[in-house]
């Protein structure tokens, strides 16, 4: 009994330094906490700010990616082929050694480890974090919040995260309000392969293709399956797929029987963009809206709604900046020093042209990572974002027709 009383006043007059071992441990599960670290995800508590963080999954790479955090990578899976992340060093959860002689003291999977593995980790003071994968707008919040909370904190990683998330759904919905109403649906199709794999309705990408203003063919099917007879029944106008699928569902018996495959209805797709829930998931909405819309991908008058330029081969849908703008346009003048419009800068591109582009596009409010003159993916979709809210071809190339509108006064500025 005196024991358990001790406890009791021990707990007590240290509970300002023993939070984490005596009561709740800034516990995320219902919204930010009061302070950083430590914070307690899940079941998993970490007590101070991980100095470096090894990811073994694609989907939480894009997504630290999405957010801004890669400076805190050590290590990576061989499955994580991220460009921005190629010169980190293979691991996998079987190399407790490894990963703490590389620096790494969190591990982010959405594989849940063996017992043999956990402990191994544990024992070498790494924390092992399992982050499903978002299956929902709202759920994505959870997804960012929580990978945002365990590098930078229960306050300042959680609201970081949580802002990403909800600003890749922003843009989704400026690309959905450009979409023109039609009074017969167009259904639609993602197919990741010819053994019934299709996005369903309960899934995130089954979202991301309504957000493009479509009738998802498989929304009645779960777990990413459909059947093919079930889907010959549906027969959708357009489909989507994988990069490599297209020549397969016209060589299945099957899948050749659906009229898009039979009348050439059928469009490929980088499959991160329906894989992985980084900021690709704007490129797939962009994709898909354009290729079923063209009338969004034809140059129109400025006065005319909804317009854009580009090609159903091309990365997206564009909209038309609002003409209203122009009187307003001293908020969105720059307070950088212009940078050189006669160029092209694109992916691969290390400069200082590039960082005093990077520069302008964060003062727009586009930029979601940090300004190091280096053009990787984090700003490859950002100037795509600025593209598609400035009424231009979305490429993700940054041409001197672009970097005019930039560096001028009249660009629209990104909204969150």
């Amino acid at each position: 009994m005196l024991k358990k009383i001790t406890a009791v006043f021990l707990c007590i007059a240290i509970a300002a330094g023993a939070l984490a071992a005596c009561g709740p441990k800034n516990d995320i599960s219902s919204g930010a906490g009061t302070k950083d670290f430590p914070v307690t995800i899940g079941n998993v508590t970490i007590s101070e700010e991980p100095a470096g963080v090894a990811v073994l999954s694609p989907n939480i790479a894009d997504v630290i990616l999405a957010i801004g955090y890669e400076a805190q990578l050590k290590a990576k899976s061989a499955q994580c082929t991220q460009s921005d992340l190629s010169v980190l060093p293979d691991v996998t959860l079987d190399d407790a050694q490894k990963i703490k002689d590389l620096g790494a003291q969190l591990v982010f999977t959405d594989t849940k480890p063996t017992d043999e593995q956990l402990s191994a980790l544990n024992k070498e003071g790494i924390a092992v974090l399992t982050v499903a994968k978002a299956t929902g707008r709202e759920d994505l919040d959870r997804l960012y919040s929580q990978v945002g909370a365990a590098m930078k904190g229960a306050k300042t990683g959680y609201e970081k995260g949580r802002k990403i998330s909800q600003g890749i759904f922003l843009t989704i919905d400026d690309i959905s309000r450009i979409i023109p109403s039609s009074d017969t649906p167009t259904t639609v199709a993602y197919l990741y392969d010819t053994q019934g794999g299709a996005v369903t309705g309960d899934t995130l990408e089954g979202k991301l293709i309504e957000s493009a203003g479509l009738v998802n063919a498989a929304s009645d099917g779960t777990g990413n399956q459909l059947s093919a007879s079930a889907l010959l029944l549906a027969d959708p106008k357009y489909i989507f797929c994988p990069t490599g699928l297209k020549a397969k569902l016209a060589a299945s018996e099957e899948y050749k029987k659906l009229g898009a495959v039979k009348e050439g209805r059928v469009y490929e797709m980088d499959p991160n963009q329906m894989l992985l829930q980084g900021r690709g998931m704007i490129e797939a909405v962009s994709f898909m809206a354009g290729t079923v819309y063209p009338e969004l991908l034809e140059g129109t008058e400025a006065s005319s709604a909804p317009p854009a330029s580009s090609s159903p081969s091309s990365s997206g849908a564009t909209s038309q900046p609002p003409q209203g703008n122009q009187s307003s346009s001293s908020s969105s003048a720059s307070s950088t020093a212009p940078g050189n419009t006669n160029l092209t800068l694109k992916k691969g591109d290390k400069n200082d042209d590039v960082l005093k582009m990077q520069n302008r596009l964060k003062e727009l409010g586009y930029m979601f990572v940090t300004p190091t003159g280096e053009f990787a993916e984090g700003t490859e979709q950002s100037v795509k974002d600025f593209q598609l809210l400035n009424g231009l071809v979305v490429t993700g190339v940054a041409d001197p027709e672009m970097l005019k509108l930039l560096y001028s006064a009249n660009p629209v500025p990104r909204k969150d």
